[in-house]
């Protein structure tokens, strides 16, 4: 299996203030590091692109995307591939990057979206990606704006559905926070989180889809359930279901 997994990646740039004086310093982080060591410690084949790289590294051409089975996006917003450097700076026409991925998912790929602050909605509706063609592909109605619900004190997601996916995995670790949306009529809730959705599965047209609604890493995701003994399992799985 080849998979595509595309965002997880951010710049924190800070002010350190020492009295009269500061200065900034800026660091570089991705936070998906563990999880695809997981992938491919099951024999997946990962090519991964951070979010900063989308805007000069995405395909242009249905083509590119048609080689891997699956289609990951985690916690990069629509933005990101709607205002590439070329249509932004340069005032360029250009494939909409999201309208490829709909096709391809509509020839028959897999598409996987994994939760957090700038997925499905996000802080303060920006991911919005109700406002985009993926909104059709997602097997979820998304809200009209943020979508996040934090829970700092744990709140533990149940089985509802057995699946493929979900067999064997007992008990599930605590998460801090998700983002909320519905099952659309044609999808299956394997797993909800309080009375929201968690894990939902379903079709857009040929291809297989699939929403999971919390982090794959901290902050919502905290070190349980990265340690839980089912985690690479889990994801391995949702793959398989999804593929081409």
């Amino acid at each position: 299996m080849k998979v595509l997994f595309i965002g997880e990646s951010w710049v924190i740039h800070m002010i350190h203030t020492k009295g009269y004086d500061s200065f900034t310093s800026t660091k570089y982080e991705e936070g998906a590091t563990y999880l695809l060591q997981c992938l491919r410690d099951s024999a997946i084949d990962v090519d991964y692109m951070p979010a900063h790289e989308v805007q000069v590294r995405f395909p242009k051409k249905l083509e590119e995307l048609e080689k891997y089975d699956a289609i990951v996006l985690s916690d990069i917003g629509s933005n990101t591939f709607l205002l590439q450097n070329p249509t932004f700076y340069q005032m360029e026409i250009i494939p909409n990057s999201l309208e490829l991925i709909r096709e391809y998912v509509a020839g028959g790929g897999g598409f996987l979206m994994i939760g957090g602050y700038l997925s499905f909605m996000g802080i303060e509706g920006k991911a919005n990606y109700k406002n985009t063609v993926l909104a059709d592909v997602l097997p979820v109605e998304l809200m009209d704006a943020d979508d996040r619900v934090e829970k700092p004190q744990g709140v533990q997601p149940q089985t509802v559905r057995e699946h493929a996916i979900t067999e064997g995995l007992g008990s599930w670790p605590r998460f801090l926070g998700y983002n909320r949306f519905a099952a659309k009529a044609d999808a299956e809730v394997l797993v909800k989180i309080e009375e929201d959705p968690f894990l939902v599965v379903g079709r857009y047209g040929k291809g297989k889809t699939a929403c999971f609604a919390s982090d794959c890493a901290p902050h919502w995701g905290p070190r349980e359930f990265m340690e839980w003994p089912h985690y690479q399992k889990l994801w391995a799985r949702i793959l398989e279901h999804i593929k081409r």
